[in-house]
């Protein structure tokens, strides 16, 4: 009988393009994959490990998955991911429910471990996180066909103190443009129209294979991919955004006038003590002169609030800062302390009641500017990619250039003549907090 073989990710999205890589060489080896985890003999939790909410969600559905043991036809259990980077040892010692694990650096060998777990062994492959993203493994993309993630690099070198990502990840390391493209023409080919780039710090590309920041050229590179009409850009690190980077931006037609800049606090108190770049007035610099080079830019930033040290007078003039910048959209997190990490020695904690009290604030301050800012396209023409159509309003849904696939807000369309997948011209009459409506063109 041939195993059924359910792919559960977890995490963000450059773990669901592992996944896809998994589920593609899962299929090559025969295996069928299955959508309903309780028709499953084989079950693969790709975790993440990021913070301790994201390591408490992997465990509890480690534990929800081997239930399957006893109501479903589990057979066997495999772990991957971050999570078994950092914790093999402790998971396999404290989780007997567990078959087998695998490593970040490891994954393409999941059927090996598949393999071996059925045979009854433990399995486990964790080694180095490193990983040749050059590697042709097939690839089932779980996304709507329409729009697919590309990892272009893996790893960080950064080393903020907060962050365990060099630990489960390694290093920085770019894939080669050639790799790239030739990924993205697949993608195409297969019915893609809109490819999200994806990167723990995708304004580094290039510097280690070719000693110097590519990322520019491999912008212009996959537009000119036929099929492809959006290019969209992720987790951008401030202190390498060029200004070659933001001439790129303004003058190619096909990439989202879109950047995903973490910046994580704005007091150089604070960034000092998270090893970040520059200081405020850099990030102030950089904003003005993307502003002023792209003026209808949607810019997405993530702040993180409680980090050590991080006084009231500290969080009243982030609260400032956001006000005045007055960013696109906006996700804040409290600090979690990660072993092994250097902020984890800092002194000065924030108490877990007064974290909290600081991100619903500093999210109520960003709402009333979402507010503000929710009314500046009405009466423009704007392209948005329908998704789907909702048959109760009589609508049709879709994501303007500007909207991230399941981050960001959505536009409402009447009088739609695109089907779903393609782009319509719309024209905005209503905007909402985070949404808008519109008629088709």
């Amino acid at each position: 009988m041939t195993e059924r073989v359910k792919v559960v990710t977890l995490g963000c999205e450059k773990n669901l393009v592992d996944s896809e890589i998994m589920s593609g060489l899962i299929d090559a080896r025969g295996y069928q994959l299955v959508d309903q985890a309780d028709d499953a003999t084989v079950i693969i939790v790709n975790t993440c490990g990021f913070i301790d909410a994201a390591k408490e969600e992997s465990v509890n559905t480690i534990l929800d998955m081997a239930e399957f043991k006893q109501t479903g036809r589990l057979k066997a259990l495999i772990v991957s991911g971050c999570l078994t980077q950092r914790y093999k040892k402790q998971l396999m010692e404290e989780m007997p429910e567990i078959d087998g694990i695998v490593g970040t650096g490891d994954f393409h060998h999941i059927t090996d471990i598949v393999d071996e777990a059925l045979r009854g062994k433990r399995p486990v492959k964790v080694g180095n996180p490193a990983f040749d993203y050059d590697q042709k493994l097939p690839r089932l993309v779980t996304t709507p066909r329409y729009t697919a993630y590309v990892k272009i690099a893996e790893g960080c070198d950064n080393a903020c103190t907060f962050c365990s990502i060099p630990i489960m990840r390694g290093k920085f390391r770019s894939r080669s443009m050639d790799s790239i493209v030739a990924e993205v023409q697949q993608l195409a080919d297969q019915g893609v129209r809109e490819v999200s780039l994806i990167a723990q710090d995708s304004t580094n590309y290039g510097t280690d294979l070719y000693d110097k920041f590519m990322l520019p050229e491999l912008l212009n590179r996959v537009s000119e991919v036929d099929g492809i009409s959006w290019v969209r850009l992720h987790y951008a690190y401030p202190g390498f955004f060029s200004d070659e980077l933001i001439a790129t931006i303004a003058a190619n037609p096909k990439v989202c006038n879109y950047i995903d800049m973490p910046l994580q606090h704005s007091e150089d108190s604070i960034l000092k003590r998270m090893r970040r770049p520059g200081r405020q007035r850099d990030t102030r610099e950089l904003v003005s002169r993307i502003r002023a080079s792209i003026p209808d830019v949607a810019l997405r930033t993530s702040i993180i609030v409680g980090f050590p040290g991080e006084t009231e007078e500290d969080f009243n003039r982030l609260c400032d800062f956001v006000r005045e910048m007055k960013f696109d959209r906006l996700g804040v997190f409290t600090y979690s302390p990660e072993e092994d990490t250097p902020a984890v020695r800092l002194p000065d904690a924030v108490p877990d009641d007064v974290k909290e009290w600081r991100s619903n604030t500093l999210m109520e301050i960003q709402r009333e500017v979402s507010k503000e800012l929710s009314g500046k396209h009405i009466g423009k023409e704007i392209d948005v990619l329908v998704e789907r159509y909702d048959g109760r309003s009589d609508v049709y849904v879709g994501r303007s250039p500007y909207d991230a696939p399941e981050i960001d807000g959505e536009v409402f369309i009447s009088n739609c003549k695109a089907a779903i997948g393609e782009i319509q011209r719309v024209r905005i009459t209503h905007a909402y907090e985070f949404d808008m409506s519109g008629e088709g063109l």
